[in-house]
């Protein structure tokens, strides 16, 4: 298999209940009733964040920030109609550590939402990402 491509196997468990498994690592399970585990729109937003949030904490480390906290609130809007999509993705990320400012944070959330995100740059091109940032 190439590098640039991506494999999984997903198993319906029972409901509206299915099992992931990439790679041989544990399963993940997600409910598309949002009743015993993660929904799939639910995991898009973790998807977007742990995306994001992997090329900040690079980036931030690279800017030789000590980083010792970084959280990220997500929000999603979704449409009322079928499909119901996200319209916007607002995250709201908490960055704490020795030597980070305003200046890297935003440099690195920029870098990652506009150029380095791919799952971020996978989405529909007219959902409005936006951000704020709280240092600590």
């Amino acid at each position: 298999m190439a590098a640039s491509q991506r494999e999984l196997i997903v198993r319906w468990r029972e409901g509206m209940v299915f099992e992931a498994v990439a790679g041989g690592r544990p399963p993940v399970l997600v409910d598309g009733d949002s009743k015993t585990a993660t929904s799939p729109v639910e995991l898009l937003l973790v998807a977007a964040a742990t995306c994001t949030g992997s090329d900040v904490v690079s980036i931030l480390q690279k800017q030789r920030v000590g980083l010792e906290l970084l959280e990220m609130r997500m929000h999603g809007t979704r449409r009322d109609e079928h499909p119901r999509r996200f319209t916007a993705i607002r995250f709201e990320f908490t960055i704490g550590g020795t030597g980070v400012d305003e200046a890297k944070a935003r440099r690195a959330i920029d870098l990652s939402l506009e150029k380095y995100c791919s799952v971020v740059a996978s989405l529909a091109p007219d959902i409005r990402i936006s951000y704020d940032i709280t240092l600590r």
